[in-house]
């Protein structure tokens, strides 16, 4: 078990993009976000406490997350005196890169002279099944985007958080780090092998009531070259029965890949559906999540209205305005 509450490691960041774990924990829990650590040149600021180590332990910290998602998940050589002097003064550090902390010898032996422990988050600890795409009880939404780090993972917790308003059945289905470090389960589904991802996802779901919803976390983007592959295991593996398309309209490029533009909200629909259909032919597309963090509140609402117009299905920034819309949305199908 992760002891709470955090210390935030943002490092060298070089934007927010890239501190998404530590943005989420901040936004989803925030009664674990003692303050945050930055080194020079972070491009990243959650509007935290900047905080050295000495001062989050007399605060209360107890454990260190690494809450920047780089490019390979990579440990940084820059991080590392901060990491050995963190479990020198007591603390746990935990990470979901996919560069392990127990690979790191001299992180274990600071681990193992102090008595600290190391939580690799992005490690599976199941054996699970090749996907067998039988049908199941329950019923199953997934987020899918436009590109990485749209908002998949915001609307399944939006989502989730107005169903438990509302006393109707729902759970938030972790498929990534930050999902994991939020609720404390869930499957890196990105760190399975391959032939394994979508039976983890059946895993992940399986048989419920009739009327109770999984919300599931998406991954990736079916148009993105770097990671299309998890989120095709979602899409097979979750037999969603519904699809939230997300979107951020301010992108210039994919994320990570300067020669790819984004796929518009009806090349995804058109995508995503069906492949979703193969495994659950009754599966609809029954709404539309829009990260408008980049927008003023009157961009946001004009731009909500045009999408909602063109696309002929309710347009909302869940995080922003509720996900009240979305919800009804599900149970109308």
């Amino acid at each position: 078990m992760i002891e709470t509450p955090y210390l935030l490691f943002l490092g060298d960041a070089p934007d927010m993009l890239a501190a998404k774990v530590a943005i989420g924990i901040r936004d989803w829990r925030p009664d674990h976000a003692v303050g945050q650590i930055r080194l020079e040149g972070c491009g990243a600021d959650l509007g935290l406490t900047d905080m050295t180590l000495a001062e989050a332990k007399e605060a209360g910290a107890k454990t260190l997350v690494i809450g920047v998602a780089n490019r390979g998940g990579v440990i940084s050589a820059a991080w590392k005196e901060v990491l050995v002097q963190a479990l020198e003064m007591g603390y746990d550090i935990a990470s979901g890169l996919h560069n392990l902390l127990r690979d790191e010898g001299d992180l274990v032996a600071a681990a193992q002279t102090h008595g600290g422990t190391l939580h690799d988050v992005r490690v599976p600890t199941v054996g699970y099944p090749i996907a067998n795409g039988v049908n199941r009880t329950g019923k199953r939404c997934l987020a899918v985007g436009t590109d990485c780090s749209v908002g998949k993972m915001y609307t399944a917790l939006a989502m989730d958080a107005e169903m438990q308003q509302r006393g109707l059945k729902s759970t938030f289905r972790a498929t990534g780090q930050t999902g994991i470090l939020i609720t404390g389960h869930g499957v890196p589904l990105d760190a399975v092998v391959a032939d394994f991802m979508a039976g983890a996802v059946e895993y992940l779901t399986p048989n419920n009531d009739d009327d109770h919803w999984d919300m599931i976390e998406g991954q990736g983007s079916l148009f993105h070259i770097s990671y299309s592959g998890v989120t095709m295991a979602l899409v097979h593996g979750g037999q969603p029965d519904a699809l939230i398309l997300c979107h951020e309209p301010t992108r210039e490029h994919m994320r990570g890949l300067p020669g790819f533009t984004l796929p518009s909200l009806e090349q995804l629909r058109d995508t995503a559906l069906p492949l979703a259909q193969k495994s659950n032919p009754a599966c609809k597309v029954v709404g539309i999540s829009v990260n408008t963090q980049h927008l003023s509140e009157d961009e946001a609402v004009t731009y909500l209205a045009q999408v909602e117009e063109k696309m002929g299905l309710p347009a909302v920034d869940p995080y922003r305005h509720g996900a009240g819309r979305l919800v009804d949305a599900l149970a109308a199908i």
